[in-house]
This record gives C-alpha cells, sequence and structure tokens, in this order.
C-alpha cells in the first residue's frame, strides 16, 4: 500500500477555487475535478470563505495548511493539561494508599 502525501495549497489557490464556484457559478464538482481536489475539501473552502468578503487570502485561511500559531499552541497547552491533571490523580491515588498502608 503506497501512502499518499497530504498536498498543501496556498491561500492564493484556495481563494481563486472558491471564486470560480460563488462569482463564475461553476459547480463544486467540476471546479475541484478540474483542479484536482476533493470535492468535499472545496466545500470546506468555500464555507470558510463565507462571510469574510474583502479580507485578504491570508486572513481567510491562515497558515497555508498549517493551523496558526495560536491554535497550535492551544492545543498544545491542552494536552499538556489533560496529562498533567492524569498525573495529579496518580498521585493523589498513590498518597491515599500509602496513607492506609502507615495506619
Amino acid at each position: 500500500m503506497s501512502e499518499q502525501k497530504r498536498r498543501r495549497f496556498t491561500a492564493e489557490f484556495k481563494i481563486e477555487a472558491v471564486r470560480l464556484v460563488k462569482e463564475e457559478r461553476i459547480s463544486a464538482e467540476r471546479v475541484a475535478q478540474d483542479l484536482g481536489v476533493r470535492t468535499d475539501t472545496l466545500r470546506s473552502w468555500i464555507k470558510a470563505a463565507e462571510g469574510r468578503a474583502g479580507l485578504k487570502a491570508t486572513d481567510i485561511f491562515p497558515g497555508n495548511g498549517r493551523m496558526p500559531e495560536m491554535e497550535e499552541e492551544l492545543r498544545r497547552l491542552r494536552r499538556e493539561n489533560e496529562i498533567l491533571r492524569q498525573e495529579r490523580e496518580i498521585l493523589k491515588k498513590a498518597t491515599a494508599f500509602f496513607a492506609r498502608e502507615l495506619r
């Protein structure tokens, strides 16, 4: 089985694809096929661009395929927080266990 490498698209590419669907009135299926992207991917770009007319492409699609820096940090901190909670619970249980043993 071959592993497919994840493709990355520039913000400008995404904006142009959305423009073809919205302004040129070409079906999302046709645009996706012509550009070689999945239809559901194009639909997610359309949804992200809705209500954001007038913004720069990089404001609508920040990060060029990566999460914005703040979101990345938030995800990392949430993961770290969950690990710390688990460690705290283990220490609580260990403390209770040893307190019973000393009686």
